[in-house]
């Protein structure tokens, strides 16, 4: 089979596991778009390809990014010390967290959700002690850990820490005097021609974005029907994730981030280049790396700075939302997963990166 009779045979085979869009593409070229599933279940709604979805995490791209822009400009650096620039001192925010550690994940302070051990249980807990319904702007994180203790030392290893972007968000914003999200509007959306990518609370009535819904599950562990995601994720978008956009658009964004239309040719380089191990366990033959709101699978077999790199790009998972964005530079392919449905471009994006890594 060809490459494309591959993927379509894959979807195929995942039925209803997956319902969002898929689009993949190889040198600016399209090889293969499918939209599956309902933007819309009550109305069976159909996705299309140019439906909007939230994308949670991936988002973290645009944070990183405009972070570097600001300092190509000299507004900070990335020594610079996050505490004196937001005026902090009473924190518990170490006066030695900079903005390099924020953007690595390596800064060891608390998250506003810890995300470790049993994150279904530790996630409903959260919300019943917590109104999420509150959290609209990104100083409205701020009180759930900015006086927590650290939970290592500053720099130590890479600890995935949605925290950090709330704190970057937070600098966009003190220093260039606008809203994290028309910073984003412009120096992005804008520049990446994503002109169907924005912020999009949860509870508004906009046009053509799919409804998130997650499994009901009866005691045996068998699935009995879906639900909306609305009382299970935050309403709004924040500086660590949750804008809306489409696979085109993001697709969009990977084109001008490679083509230096969004940052100098010195900070896309910053961008695309791998800065901290994330895990210390291999999978699958890779090494996970980590760099500025980036993820990096490189070749096991090759140790150091020189181990090429297979893919870079970001996941987004949240209740009823499930995303990727790969790019392969080696194959010059682009792999967009936009999904609406808890967990579903988790195997799929395995199954796609397979395919491209091994067929392309």
């Amino acid at each position: 089979m060809s490459f494309i009779e591959r993927v379509d045979h894959l979807l195929k085979e995942k039925g209803e596991e997956f319902s969002g869009v898929v689009l993949i593409t190889q040198n600016g070229k399209e090889l293969y778009g499918a939209a599956l599933g309902y933007a819309n279940r009550p109305w069976s709604v159909k996705n299309r390809m140019d439906t909007r979805f939230r994308v949670a995490s991936v988002s973290k791209m645009f944070t990183a990014i405009a972070t570097l822009k600001l300092i190509e400009l000299g507004k900070f650096a990335f020594d610079t010390s996050i505490t004196t620039v937001l005026n902090l001192p009473e924190s518990s925010i170490p006066e030695t967290v900079t903005v390099y550690h924020l953007l690595t994940m390596t800064s060891g302070i608390a998250d506003w959700f810890d995300e470790s051990g049993d994150w279904e249980e530790t996630w409903r807990t959260f919300i019943r002690n917590n109104p999420i319904y509150l959290l609209r702007r990104n100083e409205d994180y701020l009180p759930l850990f900015a006086n927590s203790p650290p939970v290592a030392p500053v720099g130590e290893k890479h600890r995935y820490n949605n925290a950090s972007y709330i704190l970057l968000g937070l600098l966009i914003e003190r220093v260039s005097g606008m809203s994290y999200f028309d910073y984003i509007r412009q120096h992005i959306f804008e520049p990446a021609q994503m002109t169907r990518s924005d912020f999009v609370p949860l509870e508004s009535v906009e046009s053509e974005i799919a409804e998130g819904y997650v499994p009901v599950m009866d005691e045996q562990g068998a699935q009995t029907s879906w639900k909306k995601n609305i009382y299970l994720v935050t309403p709004e978008a924040a500086a660590d994730g949750g804008a809306t956009s489409t696979a085109h658009d993001l697709y969009r964004f990977a084109i001008a981030l490679r083509e230096g239309r969004l940052l100098s040719a010195e900070m896309t380089q910053a961008m695309l280049t791998p800065k901290v191990l994330e895990d210390d366990e291999p999978y699958r033959g890779y090494t996970w790396k980590y760099g500025y709101g980036n993820f990096f699978l490189t070749d096991q077999a090759v140790e150091g700075q020189d181990a090429p790199i297979v893919r870079w790009g970001h996941t987004g998972e949240e209740d009823g939302i499930s995303c990727r964005l790969y790019c392969y530079p080696q194959q010059d392919v682009d792999v967009v997963v936009l999904g609406n449905q808890s967990g579903c471009a988790v195997e799929l994006a395995w199954d796609l990166h397979d395919l491209v890594v091994k067929n392309v």
